[in-house]
């Protein structure tokens, strides 16, 4: 077994795997984990990203994926410390599924994971879509590609809508995007994580065209619609965090509600997305139902959605 050659400890060294110079997953094999004093503090982060992705709404086999790659990430660090063998670590993924379904949210949570896991450096997210790295002319795509990967190097490059960089023909430049983008998972092969996201039959018609891009992503989940039970959680959570809550009449109508749009858009329906925007607008039209009384309104008046905020006339049915 070839030694490793004495590494640079402490900032010096990471700074060296953010520029590239070393992959981050040889340098904690060299190391054995974190960089000197980062430890106790990644830890912290570690466990309150986790609780944070435990306490989200549903998302039950996406947790799993997740718990398992912790544990996968862990272990391979002590098989190192025992002078075992380890497979490489490719975290490139594919999300899919419908908006609202808590792709970002899990992106955002995973690179706060990998980083409290001593993989990533930084664990910071970059969300881009195909405006964001396809250019107008000869050479522009190229600059704005390398300039985004660049900025995720040490984090997450989570690319939105993924699918659109197929569309065009064989000349639009969204192709010079892909092929760079290939190339970067070369280059920087153990230095960022690349989340490609998009609607479930889009992106796999999109990774059936593109066989070299698709073969580079070990990882594929799916992020399945909310049920109407889980959608309306995420609607008490929302009024909660902003000091509303939902009045039984209120909640029996959006109930309703959600159900008559997720019949309606089976293949487009917008999850928590929806959830979100309903309860913003309601916010709205209380405040004008408020404002119009002659008396001040009440703490409990103030704080509470009623059925009418929610209609879509405005007016109780």
């Amino acid at each position: 077994m070839a030694l490793l050659k004495p590494l640079p400890p402490g900032e010096a060294f990471w700074k060296r795997v953010q520029r590239g110079e070393l992959g981050t997953l040889a340098a904690l094999e060299a190391l054995g984990g974190e960089p000197a004093g980062a430890g106790l503090e990644n830890r912290a982060a570690l466990q309150e990203a986790l609780a944070e992705l435990e306490q989200l709404v549903g998302l039950k086999d996406v947790k799993q994926v997740v718990e398992e790659l912790r544990a996968y990430i862990e272990i391979q660090k002590k098989r190192s410390r025992h002078h075992l063998k380890n497979e490489p670590l490719v975290l490139h993924t594919v999300f899919k599924g419908n908006p609202g379904t808590g792709k970002t949210t899990i992106a955002r949570l995973l690179g706060r994971i990998l980083k409290g896991l001593g993989v990533l450096p930084q664990g910071h997210l970059v969300e881009v879509e195909r405006a964001d790295l396809v250019g107008e002319y000869i050479g522009h795509t190229a600059q704005k590609t390398r300039e985004v990967l660049k900025k995720a190097l040490g984090g997450i490059l989570f690319i939105d809508e993924a699918y659109s960089l197929g569309r065009g023909g064989e000349r639009d430049f969204g192709k010079e995007a892909i092929d760079l983008l290939v190339k970067g998972m070369e280059d920087y092969r153990n230095d960022f994580v690349l989340i490609l996201a998009g609607y479930r039959r889009e992106m796999e018609h999109f990774l059936a065209l593109n066989p070299g891009l698709s073969s580079r992503f070990s990882l594929h989940l799916d992020f399945p619609d909310y049920s109407i039970a889980e959608l309306m959680q995420i609607a008490d959570l929302m009024a909660t965090e902003r000091h509303y809550r939902l009045s039984p009449g209120a909640k029996s109508y959006l109930r309703r509600f959600l159900l008559e749009q997720k019949q309606k858009e089976a293949f487009n329906f917008s999850n928590a997305r929806l959830v979100r925007n309903t309860l913003e607008r309601a916010m709205r039209r209380q405040a004008l139902r408020l404002s119009k009384k002659p008396l001040e309104p009440t703490r409990d008046e103030l704080m509470t959605i009623e059925k009418t905020d929610l209609a879509e006339d405005g007016y109780e049915s």
